[in-house]
């Protein structure tokens, strides 16, 4: 059980309160009432691991079978039952469905979102599609059928050290893209932190807005996400400024990044845009080291206490390559699909990738295996 209920009794008022969902069941229908639903997802836990953060004081961990959990939280002090209840039931939300243009996307299946960079200097595809929005329209069309729900398409590299780009040229980049690519039957993402550049996509045919910055390097921006009804994935990155990657270091890297993302979904709200159409994105590699990341990758399960759609991206980055000998960006394809078969293994529902007919084949083997352990007598 880990810490006992009268270590907890003492926390004060500031100790913060985190869930992480495990015990991962392949086969949940053999354990009625012994196990739950992750957020969703394909994903079935047995216990809670607990974190208790408090200042001048150890940390207090500990893990709890979910058929004690009601008895166990009902005995927690203010506030810690208070927050311990709404993360429980942010665990085991059910999501509704996104309406987006052509396409629904449900999230009790994982999806692949393709990168359509229409950039000259994107650290893994940069110049590939400039200047040809045919061509681009094409590899984008590419991914539809290679099994890609949404395509993400961007007009601004945000690589550590990239120069920002003028709103006018970004929006000449992705618009005619995303005008030929309106009808391909795929969910579209405009991929940018301008509000300019957002009301052009949208209005060419975006179905979606994924901003690094998380609403919030454009002060126009939330506006005119909430006008337009779609989905947002909101980022964690450690500066909403030129630099996305400028970073005054983590305390803790898994609760901070948490923390921050739980705060921004509050003002999102807040600003009255709606909670269901919020989907958030720890930011792998933005501001983080190869620690950090990896801290952020095996603690993903985390992240679903905040009731949001989870949206993961490690796709060929710079993490990939210092596990694996320097390998240059074009040699990542094992290290990319093994960090989206990990993400959805804890409950994503989307990972962003390069190589979307490697990992749509991926996800369905894996589904295929989900499937078998759902129905299958043994």
């Amino acid at each position: 059980m880990g810490a006992p209920l009268e270590d907890l009794e003492t926390c004060g008022a500031d100790a913060r309160l985190y869930l992480k969902p495990v015990g991962l069941v392949d086969s949940p229908q053999w354990h009625n009432d012994k196990n739950l639903r992750l957020n969703n997802s394909l994903t079935w836990f047995s216990q809670i691991e607990y974190l208790v953060v408090e200042a001048e004081r150890p940390n207090l961990r500990g893990l709890v079978n979910v058929t004690q959990w009601p008895e166990w939280s009902k005995a927690l002090p203010e506030p810690l039952a208070e927050r311990a209840a709404e993360q429980f039931a942010n665990l085991t939300r059910q999501h509704a469905a996104l309406e987006c243009g052509e396409r629904t996307i449900r999230f009790d299946q994982p999806h692949v979102m393709g990168i359509l960079n229409i950039t000259p200097d994107s650290f893994s595809d940069g110049g590939k599609h400039q200047d040809d929005p045919e061509k681009a329209a094409e590899a984008g069309l590419a991914m539809a059928v290679s099994g890609a729900s949404i395509l993400d398409i961007g007009g601004e590299s945000t690589r550590p050290g990239a120069n920002p780009v003028w709103e006018g040229d970004e929006i000449k980049r992705v618009v005619p893209v995303i005008e030929r690519l309106a009808h391909c039957g795929a969910v579209l993402s405009i991929d940018t932190r301008k509000a300019a550049v957002m009301e052009a996509a949208i209005a060419a045919g975006a179905h979606l807005i994924n901003d690094v910055s998380a609403l919030l390097h454009d002060k126009r921006s939330l506006e005119v996400a909430g006008i337009s009804g779609c989905p947002v994935v909101l980022m964690h990155a450690p500066s909403s400024g030129k630099n996305p990657h400028k970073s005054d270091g983590y305390g803790n890297i898994v609760t901070d990044t948490l923390d921050w993302l739980e705060q921004r979904v509050a003002d999102v709200v807040a600003a009255g845009f709606e909670r269901d159409k919020i989907i958030i994105d720890p930011g792998l590699g933005f501001g983080k080291s190869l620690a950090d990341n990896l801290a952020l990758m095996n603690n993903i399960a985390m992240f679903h206490a905040l009731g949001q759609p989870l949206l993961i991206g490690a796709s060929r980055k710079r993490m990939i390559g210092a596990l694996s000998k320097e390998a240059p960006v074009d040699k990542r394809l094992g290290g990319s699909i093994a960090f989206a078969h990990h993400a959805v293994q804890q409950g994503a529902q989307i990972v962003r990738v390069h190589d979307v007919p490697e990992t749509v084949q991926a996800l369905q083997v894996w589904r295929g295996m989900r499937d078998a352990g759902l129905t299958v007598a043994v």
